[in-house]
């Protein structure tokens, strides 16, 4: 996982210019409300979140384009590897690998503390 301490703050004066074009789903770590605060000063959102680390367990997880077990797969997490948590809404996560994605939502009992026994 990336450390927050990297992100350089932006240079120069930020400008709203128009519209910006959204990332697909599933790849940068960006929604309308909130965003990876690896984002801030390249998007513009509200609120920018520094992803709290957690681990996929075991048995492994799916990273979902939507909180819902019918969406499509952005990809599939093997046991132990990192997580950044962004957000939590219901029994979902929503968060990435890193500020570079995928980004996507996993179920909450899917996750553990990072100093948690994944086995």
């Amino acid at each position: 996982m990336t450390d927050t301490a990297a992100f350089e703050p932006p240079k120069g004066p930020l400008v709203l210019s128009g519209p910006q074009d959204r990332p697909a789903p599933g790849t940068l770590p960006i929604r309308g409300d909130l965003a990876h605060i690896g984002l801030a000063g390249k998007y513009f959102v509200p609120h920018y979140a520094v992803p709290q680390p957690r681990q996929i367990v075991a048995g492994g997880a799916a990273m979902l384009e939507k909180a819902d077990p019918a969406s499509e797969v952005v990809k599939q997490l093997d046991g132990g590897s990192e997580f950044g948590l962004l957000d939590i809404e219901g029994d979902w996560a929503w968060g990435a690998l890193d500020a570079k994605g995928p980004s996507g939502w996993v179920r909450l009992e899917q996750l553990c503390t990072k100093d948690h026994d994944t086995k």
